[in-house]
């Protein structure tokens, strides 16, 4: 061993003394839950009603604070909240509550789908493109929705009283077990999105190319007592998830939060978060053929997951929480030929009278394919909601308009750091090649991107998923009105991340 120098005697005394200091990270977290009647609105395209409710859906807010820089976080077991006009009033809410900027308030949603529309006026924000900002409509809210702000905000208040000094601990698991990859792709090269019967035809249990990585992150105070934990993984929590057959349960991140938070803490409840990650194109199995039972199992799965991976605990050797904002522009491409959307236009009107007339083979359609599980009805529904954005299109070439369509998306990202833990949050669906670049790239200790954060535009494919046709990757046919997306497309969002991770991490 070479001797010691004087330099290096005085960095291990600073490293000593840093880590005896007192920890500056703050935290604070309180559940709640509404559990909405029968008979509340879904987000099913044929007006289906809820027809059974298996439990509450909660929702854990977490306040954090370093100094003056103070964050929330909202990690809802739902999918509606990201409306474009209930989203707002939701952060705003606990932004009140909090005295903190709206800026600060991060709403971040594990995606279940099987909840219910807090207003009864939804609206999606890639919808809504078109739409200037004082004309959006304010949510008109359902029971369960003033349910859930009015919780919100008592929950919200308490929070500054009850925050403490914690220190951040934090550990990998790994399942492999609930999800599938949904995006196939056919001998021609074309592309389908993998529906269960699909998976019936690919091998016994088919998971192709999934995230597997199950990430616990555990706040524990001066007494060593756990305070709360956030959880993450990459999946659609759609087990038990049927739009024409409408139930209310927290699916299987929930289930799983439960677990660990029992085990975390068996004498005192504690709440613990779920972060849906990147999973464009991972879905859970089960969809439409799935129930609560089976949700309850993969959510038991995936608690062992997080369980085991807690003997490898380690402590963060950095404290603190770090918080920047950034723009980002996402390149978009030329629309379609006016000969091509001509083309589809037709295919599409043929489409939905015969799916209106009961036609079972109503199954593929402009790249789109559909399930039998779904009714006729149903699947022509679907394709009703693409044809305006098709005739859209048509209609600016005709006006001599095509060159002018936007060239970029601009949205933000919120970037984060909790100790040694790098986070970030995207307001799409983003393909799960974005985490993996962002994981990647993060030279902090752990990485959790994040996607469901504040917004939903949808659908965000990574570079080689861009210009595809399947149900994912030609989303913005759902959209009024965005053209499709250009190479690198997400990508440049991970190289975003990266860049300001990378700084957090020196």
């Amino acid at each position: 061993m070479p001797p010691l120098t004087l330099r290096s005697l005085i960095l291990m005394a600073m490293a000593t003394v840093c880590h005896a200091a007192a920890p500056t990270l703050q935290v604070a977290a309180l559940e709640f839950g509404i559990t909405p009647g029968l008979g509340g609105e879904t987000s099913s395209k044929v007006g289906a009603l809820v027809r059974e409710v298996a439990g509450p859906l909660k929702t854990t807010v977490t306040l954090l604070q370093d100094g003056e820089l103070r964050l929330c976080i909202i990690a809802s077991h739902m999918n509606s909240p990201k409306g474009v006009n209930i989203s707002p009033l939701i952060r705003r809410t606990a932004a009140e509550a909090l005295n903190l900027p709206l800026s600060h308030v991060l709403l971040m949603l594990s995606h279940n789908h099987t909840d219910l529309n807090l207003a009864s006026n939804h609206l999606e924000a890639y919808a809504a493109l078109s739409m200037k900002p004082e004309d959006i409509p304010a949510p008109k809210l359902v029971p369960a929705g003033e349910d859930f702000i009015k919780q919100l905000a008592a929950t919200a208040k308490k929070l500054p009283t009850l925050l403490q000094p914690v220190t951040v601990w934090w550990a990998v698991g790994h399942e492999g077990r609930i999800s599938y990859n949904r995006k196939g792709r056919r001998a021609d090269g074309t592309s389908y999105l993998i529906r269960e019967e699909d998976r019936d035809l690919l091998g016994p249990d088919f998971s192709g190319d999934i995230d597997t990585q199950a990430p616990i992150v555990v706040f524990k105070n001066e007494r060593g007592e756990v305070v709360t934990a956030i959880t993450h993984f990459t999946s659609h929590p759609c087990t038990c998830f049927h739009p024409e057959k409408p139930i209310i349960f927290g699916d299987w991140p929930q289930v799983a939060c439960d677990h660990v938070a029992q085990h975390l803490s068996p004498d005192k409840p504690i709440p613990v978060s779920f972060l849906q990650g990147c999973a464009g194109d991972v879905n859970s199995k089960g969809m439409f053929r799935g129930d609560v039972a089976l949700s309850k199992k993969y959510g038991r799965y995936l608690a062992d997951s997080y369980i085991e991976a807690l003997a490898e605990l380690k402590p963060s050797h950095r404290d603190g929480l770090e918080y920047r904002i950034e723009k980002v522009q996402i390149p978009l491409a030329p629309l379609p030929s006016a000969e091509a959307l001509k083309a589809e236009i037709e295919v599409m009107e043929d489409f939905i009278k015969r799916a209106s007339a009961g036609d079972e083979d109503t199954l593929l359609c402009v790249g789109q394919n559909f399930p039998r599980e779904l009714t006729p009805a149903y699947r022509g529904k679907l394709i009703e909601m693409i044809l305006p954005w098709s005739r859209w299109a048509l209609d600016q070439h005709q006006q001599g308009k095509a060159d002018s369509v936007a060239k970029t998306l601009d949205v933000e990202i919120q970037v984060f750091r909790i100790g040694d833990v790098g986070l970030m949050g995207m307001p799409f669906e983003p393909f799960q090649g974005i985490g993996r670049q962002i994981r990647a790239g993060s030279k902090l200790p752990v990485t959790i991107p994040c996607g469901y954060t504040n917004l939903s535009y949808g659908y965000l494919t990574d570079g080689p998923n861009t210009g595809d046709g399947e149900y994912q990757s030609a989303h913005y046919r759902y959209s009024k009105f965005r053209p499709p997306y250009a190479k690198p497309a997400g990508d440049v969002i991970a190289i975003k991340a990266v860049e300001v991770l990378n700084q957090f991490a020196q």
